[in-house]
């Protein structure tokens, strides 16, 4: 065990027996298809070790970029909750372990903040959001920059519930600035952290610092996962592998979604749940779409090689329609951020 990260992770997380150190392997070792295969493939959470390249964000972005350039903006920081991100920036400067500031996990920058998309090339190809900017994908889900998120905390802030993502998405967080730590439970210690009955998705266990065993003491047989992110690290969170998050020191990172055939079955169930609304002959119909596509789109992902014998044309039409990042040579140049179409 390595004693300063456990030191480092202590107050994020009261735990019973031994927790687990998240693998980290570094970038320059471990190619896309081996993270597909290893760690996607496998719903496997791994740390990339330098999985962010040069980019302006990352000799850029610190708390004081954001309020010199944006201070008198409005802008999103939790559920209900806006500032300036002057008076947001200055905050977390003033948080502390005993009085944590505020943590901004609302803000999605394409919509909101598009003119920082550049200042994130060339973006990070393990975070690749695959389907989700795929043109067959339906509307509302048609996502390509994978629903990419800035988080910012100092020190003491956290993320406010414990919880994994909707729709059956694996996350990936790339820490730009500071240093977080993070913690994980197997989708298999589920019933070890207490689901909310109307937000499954979402632990009813208010502050896992410091749980209350007497009413959660199925809590105490969860094995604990946890990591300390540092500048370039990008850590992969599988579909529903439970997480949550504490800054540090001032902290900077992005939060980014993915589908691919690994996960796509449980996000069709999601979305064609009862619970999702619409009439049962509706969510049939979306299920059979949903169904359908899933199977053209794997058709469509095989790997390419960098030099395909096949006409350009077909290779073309393919990566318009299941764009994915064909090579472990880096051919990604077609993910451009600037010229993302959110919707």
């Amino acid at each position: 065990m390595n004693s300063p990260l456990l030191e480092a992770m202590a107050p994020v997380a009261a735990q019973a027996g031994t927790p687990v150190v998240v693998e980290r392997r570094d970038a320059a070792e471990l190619g896309y298809s081996a993270f597909l295969r290893e760690y996607v493939a496998q719903n496997r959470p791994v740390v990339v070790v330098g999985a962010m390249q040069a980019c302006a964000a990352m000799r850029d972005w610190t708390p004081s970029f954001f309020r010199d350039r944006f201070g008198p903006r409005l802008v999103d920081i939790g559920y209900g909750q806006q500032m300036t991100f002057a008076d947001f920036i200055d905050a977390i400067l003033a948080s502390q372990e005993d009085a944590p500031g505020p943590y901004m996990y609302r803000l999605f920058i394409g919509p909101h903040l598009p003119e920082l998309l550049p200042d994130l090339e060339p973006l990070n190809s393990y975070a690749f959001p695959r389907r989700l900017a795929s043109p067959l994908m339906p509307r509302p889900w048609r996502r390509p920059d994978g629903y990419l998120k800035l988080l910012i905390g100092g020190i003491g802030g956290r993320f406010p519930v414990m919880h994994y993502d909707g729709e059956n998405a694996h996350a990936t967080i790339t820490e730009i600035y500071g240093d977080k730590a993070f913690v994980m439970y197997a989708p298999e210690d589920s019933p070890y952290l207490y689901p909310k009955p109307d937000m499954p998705n979402q632990s009813q266990i208010p502050d896992i610092r410091n749980p209350d065993f007497e009413r959660y003491p199925l809590f105490a047989k969860a094995t604990q996962y946890y990591t300390v992110l540092h500048p370039g690290d990008m850590i992969f969170v599988p579909s529903r592998w439970w997480h949550t998050a504490r800054t540090l020191s001032p902290s900077i990172s992005i939060c980014q979604n993915m589908l691919d055939a690994t996960n796509w079955r449980g996000y069709v169930d999601e979305l064609c749940a009862p619970s999702s609304g619409g009439s049962v002959l509706k969510r049939l119909a979306k299920r059979v779409y949903l169904t359908g596509l899933g199977a053209f789109l794997s058709a469509l992902e095989r790997p390419v090689p960098r030099h395909d014998a096949a006409p350009k044309g077909v290779t073309a039409r393919r990566a318009r329609l299941a764009p994915v990042v064909y090579t472990d040579a880096g051919d990604s140049s077609a993910w451009r951020v600037n010229e993302w179409k959110v919707r």
